[in-house]
């Protein structure tokens, strides 16, 4: 999602030379506001640039779009071009809205990566955040209209309130519902899912970007979590297989890896390994030695898979509420 602090600090720096003209105008009148204001912004550009050593792409169009209409304003002694000003700025917004809400293309979420470095989003959160963007959508789009009404027909005070503080109202009664929306729908779904065990969600490169309960990850692949297997082989080169409990959820009754299991939510993947492995198999100690990694994906849901490789000759205790039966294979039975 935007950041807020950066989204709303871009947007306080293109309304204030309007609260500036509006006062300015009604003090001095309307050649002096518009001077007051192109000057307001410009220096507000170059303080900008004094503080952080750079400048920014919106503030720099900011300017520019001032500074252009307020000109045409002084030239032709009429303000309506440099009241339209704010809409000209939203349209551009709602446009980013409406190819990030609408489309498959989520550019917004895109565009503010600068913003947020190093964080990333599931598809999941990337589908609420679309959702999110299309409610903005029709509400820049109002308050377009509004501003365009103000312009043209209202007083310079009405139009300085409509086009400035009232987005901020508009905004504020938003973000202020979604967090609240947001918060009930998380309590509901904690108390729902309480007696579930929570995965993590990753990234194919093994970053946590979120976590859910199994019910909701198994049933949805797009929800990418991790697991731990591990292969064994005997010192005559078998590999050990288990069969699953016909009491599983997946694949009931089907050969599997020798060991296999899902990382719990905030347990690292050398925690998970030791604990699946004296689980299913009564192996307290043993020299796990890392494999490869790997994205899994069937209809049913998506693994990120953590492979390890144990030499062992055995004997393991199999555990019957994990396990059928267990047993070492050789190569010709497994391509038979």
């Amino acid at each position: 999602m935007l950041d807020r602090k950066v989204l709303f600090k871009n947007l306080a720096i293109g309304f204030l030379p309007l609260l500036v003209f509006v006062a300015a105008d009604e003090l001095f009148g309307l050649k002096v506001g518009l001077m007051v204001a192109v000057g307001f912004g410009l220096a507000e550009a170059g303080w900008v640039y004094f503080r952080e050593g750079r400048l920014d792409r919106f503030i720099l169009f900011d300017t520019a779009l001032i500074t252009a209409l307020g000109g045409i304003s002084f030239l032709l002694e009429n303000d309506i071009f440099f009241k339209i000003k704010p809409a000209l700025i939203e349209s551009i917004l709602a446009g980013l809205l409406a190819v990030t809400g609408f489309s498959t293309n989520p550019l917004l979420i895109r565009m503010t990566g600068r913003y947020m470095k190093g964080i990333e989003f599931n598809p999941e959160q990337i589908r609420h955040m679309r959702r999110m963007m299309r409610r903005m959508f029709f509400l820049v789009v109002a308050h377009v209209g509004l501003t365009l009404y103000a312009a043209f027909y209202l007083s310079t005070e009405a139009w300085g309130f409509i086009s400035g503080g009232m987005f901020y109202i508009l905004m504020g009664a938003m973000v202020t519902v979604e967090f609240v929306r947001t918060r009930w729908q998380r309590r509901k779904m904690l108390r729902e899912f309480r007696d579930d065990e929570w995965f993590d969600l990753v990234t194919p490169e093994g970053k946590v970007v979120g976590r859910a309960p199994r019910r909701l990850v198994h049933g949805n692949p797009q929800l990418l979590h991790p697991v731990v297997h591990v292969h064994i082989l005997n010192s005559r080169g078998e590999l050990f297989l288990q069969k699953r409990a016909d009491t599983k959820d997946l694949y009931p009754g089907y050969w599997d890896t020798a060991v296999g299991g899902h990382v719990r939510s905030g347990e690292s993947i050398d925690r998970a390994l030791h604990r699946e492995a004296e689980e299913e198999l009564g192996i307290s100690m043993g020299n796990f030695r890392p494999l490869f990694r790997y994205v899994m994906q069937n209809r049913y849901e998506s693994e990120l898979v953590h492979a390890f490789l144990l030499e062992d000759d055995g004997p393991f205790y199999i555990n019957k509420k994990e396990i059928a039966e267990g047993r070492f294979w050789n190569r010709e039975e497994i391509e038979r």
